[in-house]
């Protein structure tokens, strides 16, 4: 191994230098052939001015390097800036975090000797993590959902390709589709259709809410589980703590060009500058950056030094008993460096020490489809209203008179209200009101122009959505209490 490869490295805020440095110092005392690129990104760098919280010499030095070991960073909550994390994972397309947890000898957990080994692959760049955000009324935010065919499809694929990498024997899609049925439901369609070309592994879908009650009850039962942004951001920090918690959790985040490597966990500010932080699951971090650089014997020797120190009982303080610092716990890894797998004692009951050779990261053809036919069936507008239901609604029917379109319902926060059907529910400020076209019409772009420059004329939208059909599938879904008719 005489070239060196480059990689990238962030050393991040709070606890970050800290957790960074020692696996640094693992890998290093290892032998791994890795040119270090220092770089920079968080919370010294939004303080600067600059608002992604990374500045473009760190963006060139990925581009140059393709490979990051990355510490965790500081994300402003409820205000100010984005988060330096998800810019990362948008700007190089890191479309799938892979998370994998298992259990360890010298971890007690409720869970321990049950054989917990699994991979959370959680699709990376979609989903509310777009933060498109708009404040629509005084009242009202909105978040939009956004989640697309190629972006299903190369999580869903990466998932099976995992599996079978490391010869598990199914792959498990958790997603809220029975609520959510065009933007989860894209996800349980694409990974089904998908799974006919992997006929060794078992597929079968799991409603995301069950999937955490599963994880809880029996998660042995569980090899690879694949889903959305929001629900794998989740599901994957519970996993964690099946095994001992975010300490012990380590990730890798996947694209076709550039893979960024870093703990599960957060900064932690209030113990920076401690050495008291667990550093396990930036050293397994590490070892997984070693592994899809296909340095897997140097990967091997690290990970053997791991579960051979927590096998002997070093840790750091959030395992119960006596433990060590930050800086003995790596010095006590350094020491085992040549441990014999055996002497790690940490495979445990179960499926543990499969890992991942040559995991194949796929690319799909993201050409847009495009419909046989597509019908405009009409719109949606959005209004900021306080009176009743019933005199928005009257005046909507009034505006729409005469044209090709005609108010359907009216909605608040997703249930129909207008035409009433008895129950009136709590109301906001905030009314979908929908439009289809009148029997026999066929309603144009002027129409729908038209109708709301007539709506703006009396009333104040905030929103408009056209409501087309596909094929013949409806593109839109109804509201709660509202009929299926025309």
């Amino acid at each position: 191994m005489t070239d060196r490869i480059p990689v990238t490295i962030i050393p991040g805020d709070g606890i970050g230098p800290e957790v960074v440095a020692a696996a640094r110092r693992v890998l290093d005392a290892a032998g791994a052939p890795i040119e270090w690129e220092e770089a920079e990104a968080g919370a010294a760098v939004f303080q600067r001015g600059v608002a992604s919280g990374v500045p473009d010499e760190t963006i060139a030095s990925i581009a140059r390097n393709r490979l990051v070991l990355k510490g965790p960073l500081e994300t402003p909550v409820g205000f100010g800036e984005k988060s330096a994390n998800v810019t990362l994972r948008k700007l190089f397309e890191t479309f799938a975090n892979v998370r994998p947890v298992r259990e360890f000898a010298g971890v007690p957990t409720p869970y321990s000797g049950r054989g917990v080994d699994l991979v959370v692959v959680r699709e990376n760049v979609e989903d509310l993590y777009a933060g498109i955000e708009h404040q629509q009324t005084a009242d009202v935010a909105q978040c939009l959902k956004l989640i697309s065919r190629p972006g299903c499809e190369r999580v869903s694929r990466l998932a099976f390709e995992l599996a079978r990498a490391e010869g598990r024997p199914g792959v498990a899609c958790a997603t809220k589709a029975n609520i959510m049925k065009l933007t989860e439901g894209m996800l349980k369609r694409v990974f089904e259709g998908m799974a006919p070309e992997y006929p060794d592994l078992e597929a079968r879908h799991i409603v995301v809410d069950n999937c955490a009650h599963q994880l809880v009850r029996r998660p042995e039962q569980f090899d690879v589980i694949v889903t959305t942004n929001m629900n794998g951001d989740i599901l994957s920090d519970l996993t964690s703590g099946l095994v001992g918690g975010l300490g012990f959790a380590p990730s890798a985040n996947l694209g076709a060009d550039v893979a960024i490597f870093e703990a599960v966990h957060g900064s932690a500010p209030k113990y920076a500058g401690k050495d008291v932080a667990n550093p396990t699951a930036m050293i397994l971090s590490a070892v997984m950056l070693l592994r899809h650089a296909g340095l897997d014997e140097v990967a091997a020797r690290v990970e053997h030094a791991v579960e051979a120190t927590l096998a002997a009982g070093i840790h750091t303080r959030d395992v119960l008993g006596e433990s060590v610092s930050t800086t003995a716990f790596t010095d006590a890894v350094i020491e085992r460096l040549d441990a014999a797998p055996a002497a790690a004692g940490a495979a445990g009951p179960g499926r543990a020490g499969r890992r991942v050779r040559q995991l194949r990261v796929p690319r799909v053809d993201d050409t847009p489809q495009t419909a046989k036919e597509r019908v405009l069936a009409g719109t949606d507008v959005f209004i900021e209203w306080s009176g009743s239901p019933d005199e928005l609604g009257a005046s909507l029917e009034a505006i729409a008179a005469g044209t090709p379109l005609r108010l359907k319902m009216m909605s608040n926060r997703g249930t129909m209200v207008y035409p009433s059907r008895g129950a009136q529910p709590s109301l906001v400020d905030h009314y979908r009101c929908r439009f289809l076209a009148r029997d026999g019409a066929q309603p144009t772009e002027a129409d729908l122009v038209s109708l709301i420059s007539a709506i703006g004329a009396r009333h104040m939208w905030m929103h408009v959505e056209r409501l087309q059909q596909f094929d013949g599938a409806r593109g839109y879904t109804l509201a709660q209490g509202e009929d299926n008719a025309r």
